[in-house]
């Protein structure tokens, strides 16, 4: 916190700092016996009619009356990363775009629109790196005129808790109606320490056969949904076979210096038995051998199971990225 020459807290943030990393401290709002302080740290989204909205790295907002502040100061837009391998949102976000691609895309500004038949959000949402070209509200209804047209929800895809994300795209999404659903984090680590682990059993592929769709969790796979599991630089499927089903599946797409893993899934009666691990290092190995040496992967935030295998990979997260929905508006034109 900010202390003065003279030992007391003082407020050097204002409304000129909204787009800005801040670290603020509050009065408790609970009421309990004596003065209670409450610090937040995010990027500060508005600052309107004496309330200040601030955006943690999770993406949760928080609304603070400017009456509560007792403290605060602009912070570092980026904190150091204690590991993992160093990289930009915008890096990321094209990496794992190019590996997880469409059927369909155009672009608006340099928004891109994308679809694939409603085959995952991912695949089914907007990509907003950078200016769409219109002003919000007229991009937002190209947006939605656009998905309406192939008969698909619009969403949006953005990202929190890095430098060059878009907390204030957030704010200002919900500002209009539009709905959060699904919130997950990008995870980034070295690739060297997850291809250290026993390899076994496992076949690699450049397809999905059969027997990978019969372990993957979306059954009835169409055709649109096995070009998007196909596309990217170099796709590798891992399976280690079972009886009936395989015992586990994965999938890495290599591209330059990183490897993103994905459709990692276990047969729920072998679970904890180090399949999961065994499948990523064959992939990991095969990654290595193409000359990568970083790996991300996304997880869902209520995964515990997936984020304590990870971490004990030596992954961390990167940034929380975030679909959000159209708001649906009885008799509103597209």
């Amino acid at each position: 916190m900010e202390i003065s020459a003279g030992g007391r807290l003082v407020v050097r943030v204002s409304a000129a700092d909204v787009g800005k990393r801040v670290s603020v401290r509050r009065l408790d709002e609970t009421g309990g016996p004596g003065q209670k302080f409450t610090d937040t740290v995010g990027v500060l989204t508005s600052w309107d009619d004496g309330v200040l909205m601030i955006t943690r790295r999770d993406g949760e907002r928080v609304r603070i009356p400017e009456s509560a502040l007792v403290a605060g100061k602009v912070v570092p837009a980026e904190p150091a990363r204690r590991r993992g391998p160093a990289a930009s949102y915008e890096e990321l976000a094209r990496i794992a775009a190019r590996g997880w691609r469409p059927v369909e895309s155009e672009r608006l500004g340099e928004w891109e629109l994308r679809a694939a038949s409603g085959f995952t959000r991912r695949a089914n949402s907007v990509l907003p790196l950078g200016d769409p070209g219109l002003p919000l509200d007229e991009a937002l209804t190209a947006v939605r005129r656009w998905y309406g047209d192939r008969g698909l929800p619009a969403y949006i895809q953005t990202a929190t808790g890095a430098a060059g994300t878009q907390e204030a795209l957030c704010a200002e999404l919900e500002a209009r109606r539009w709905t959060r659903e699904v919130t997950a984090e990008l995870w980034t680590g070295a690739l060297a320490p997850v291809a250290d682990r026993e390899t076994s059993g496992v076949v690699l592929s450049r397809e999905a056969d059969a027997d990978w769709l019969a372990r993957y969790q979306r059954k009835g796979v169409s055709e649109v949904a096995l070009r998007v599991l196909r596309s990217g630089p170099s796709v590798w499927f891992a399976t280690v076979p079972g009886e009936d089903a395989p015992a586990a599946i994965g999938r890495c797409v290599v591209d330059g210096r990183w490897a993103g893993f994905a459709a990692v899934e276990v047969d729920p009666s072998l679970r904890r038995r180090g399949l999961a691990s065994t499948v990523m290092a064959a992939l990991a190995r095969r990654a290595l051998d193409e000359g990568a040496s970083a790996a991300w992967l996304q997880v869902e935030s209520d995964n515990a199971g997936a984020r304590a295998l990870y971490d004990g990979m030596g992954f961390a997260a990167h940034h929380a990225y975030h679909h959000y929905r159209e708001p649906d508006v009885s008799g509103e034109a597209r």
